[in-house]
C-alpha cells in the first residue's frame, strides 16, 4: 500500500479526521516524504490541508519556531512526524488546551509507517493501556526490577496518562504509532540501580546493557558502553532528573532503535529523563531521552503487573 494510503487509514482510524477540519501536517526537511504522504492524504479526505517544514531540531524536546507553534493551536487536528520529538513541548501542551488534536510521530521511518505498531488492532490496544493507565493512577509507589537491580518510584498524587494511538475527541494528544501508558513521578522520589538494555534515546538498539543509578530523583552516574554519548544527561539537575515511567501495551511493536516504536513494545517498561511538564509533572529540562528494558518485573504498589516481560492482569 502506498504511503498516502496509509496515511488516509491512519487519519480515519486513529484521529477520525472529518472533511470540515483544518489538517495542520508539521515536519522537518528528514520526514518530508511522510509529512506530504500526510498531506495528500488529507486533501483526498476532503480537508483544509496545511504542511508546514522547519529544519530538524537538535533534541528531543525542543520547541519548534514560534510560527509554528501558533498555528497548532489554530488548527483542529496536527500530525508531526519529526526527526527529534515534539511530544514534550509546550507547544503540543498550549495546543491541547485549544482543543486540538495531536498525534506526534518522532523518528518516523517509511518502513516504520506501513509495519510494525502502526499495523496494531488499535481497539484492543485501547483496552489494555486504559487498564494499566488506571493501575498508575491508583498507585502510590512502582518498583522495577531486573537483573537484580531494583528502581523505586513514588507515585503518590500523579496521575496515570493514557496514549493508545486513538486520538478521536478535542484535546486528546499522543504518539503514532502508539501503545503506552505513562506517568511522571516525584521529581525527588526516584530511588535505585536499573539496567537499560532495549535502547535508549542518543544511542539507539542496544549492544550492552546501561546502568543508571539514581538518588533523589536524580541521576548518579550512567556506566556501560556508550554510556558518554548520555552527557547532556549530566549536564544539569533539571536534565538528571527523573521524568517518566512507562509501560507499552503494543503487541504489534518491533524494538528497532527508534524510540517512537520501541517504547510501545508490549511487556517492556522505559524511563525517561528531563522534561515533563506536558503530562502531569513540574521539571522542564533542555530535553526529554527514554532508556527501554526489556523482560522487566514491575510492581504498581501490591499488584503484580509484569512478571519478566509478561503481563500478568
Amino acid at each position: 500500500m502506498e504511503l498516502k494510503e496509509i496515511a488516509k487509514n491512519v487519519m480515519i482510524s486513529c484521529l477520525a479526521v472529518k472533511p470540515t477540519e483544518d489538517v495542520l501536517i508539521i515536519t522537518d526537511d528528514s520526514r518530508l516524504t511522510i509529512g506530504t504522504a500526510l498531506y495528500e492524504g488529507a486533501k483526498e479526505l476532503g480537508c483544509e490541508a496545511l504542511l508546514m517544514v522547519m529544519k530538524e531540531r537538535e533534541l528531543s524536546g525542543e520547541e519548534p519556531p514560534r510560527t509554528v507553534a501558533e498555528a497548532m493551536k489554530a488548527a483542529d487536528v496536527v500530525i508531526c512526524p519529526t526527526a527529534k520529538s515534539l511530544t514534550h513541548t509546550n507547544a503540543k501542551i498550549e495546543a491541547q488546551k485549544t482543543g486540538t488534536r495531536v498525534a506526534t510521530m518522532p523518528g518516523i521511518t517509511e518502513e516504520m509507517f506501513g509495519a510494525g505498531a502502526m499495523t496494531a488492532d488499535y481497539d484492543e490496544v485501547l483496552k489494555l493501556t486504559g487498564k494499566v493507565t488506571e493501575l498508575l493512577t491508583k498507585a502510590k509507589k512502582a518498583v522495577i526490577q531486573k537483573d537484580g537491580c531494583t528502581l523505586t518510584l513514588d507515585l503518590d498524587s500523579r496521575d496515570g496518562v493514557p496514549s493508545p494511538g486513538v486520538y478521536r475527541e478535542a484535546g486528546q494528544c499522543g504518539n503514532l504509532p502508539s501503545g503506552e501508558a505513562y506517568i511522571a513521578p516525584l521529581e525527588d522520589g526516584v530511588n535505585g540501580e536499573m539496567i537499560v538494555d532495549g535502547s535508549m534515546v542518543g544511542i539507539g538498539k542496544l549492544d550492552a546493557p546501561l546502568r543508571f543509578v539514581i538518588k533523589d530523583g536524580k541521576i548518579q552516574s550512567i556506566s556501560g558502553e556508550k554510556s558518554e554519548m548520555l552527557d547532556i544527561l549530566l549536564a544539569n539537575d533539571r536534565n538528571r532528573t527523573v521524568a517518566e515511567l512507562g509501560i507499552g501495551t503494543n503487541e504489534a511493536a518491533i524494538l528497532n532503535g527508534i524510540i517512537l516504536e520501541d517504547e510501545k513494545v508490549y511487556g517492556t517498561v522505559h524511563v525517561a529523563f528531563g522534561t515533563n511538564t506536558s503530562f502531569g509533572g513540574v521539571n522542564k529540562a533542555d530535553c526529554h531521552m527514554d532508556g527501554i528494558i526489556l523482560k522487566p518485573t514491575l510492581y504498581l504498589d501490591d499488584t503484580l503487573v509484569i512478571k519478566d516481560g509478561e503481563f500478568q492482569i
